[in-house]
């Protein structure tokens, strides 16, 4: 296996991983209580209703690699989302009361990559892709 393959694996898992650990984590703190929180900082409360399970499943879908490309681009989108409505006002490194967008512009960054890369061969998406010619 190509070293990129390597890295395109490792940067799938790990970031399948990291969203796994927060989409639990929103359900261990109870989605309604997310929903509050989102309320509390300007953000629609509904939305945690969506953000905890696509945090949930899809980093369990980027870690055996099944839908990596839909699964990312709507990390993307939802990344993009954060850092526009809750935390551009912190500014890059946070502003003390809350975390900065600096963590999310590199989760952002890999989940972008793995939107247009090909499958890596350890992925369930490699199984369905079609044959290069």
């Amino acid at each position: 296996m190509a070293s990129t393959a390597w890295v395109s694996t490792i940067m799938r898992v790990v970031l399948g991983i990291l969203f796994l650990a927060h989409g639990i984590s929103k359900f261990q703190m109870g989605l309604g209580n997310v929903a509050g929180w989102f309320d509390s900082i300007g953000i629609p409360g509904s939305l945690a209703y969506i953000v905890g399970p696509l945090e949930l499943v899809g980093g369990i879908l980027l870690i055996v690699g099944l839908f990596t490309r839909y699964v990312s681009a709507l990390f993307v989108l939802m990344l993009l989302g954060a850092i526009v409505t809750a935390k551009l006002s912190a500014g890059l490194l946070g502003n003390g009361e809350m975390a900065g967008y600096e963590l999310d512009l590199a989760f952002m960054l890999v989940a972008l990559y793995l939107s247009v890369a090909k499958p890596a061969p350890l992925s369930v998406d490699r199984m369905f892709a079609k044959p290069a010619n």
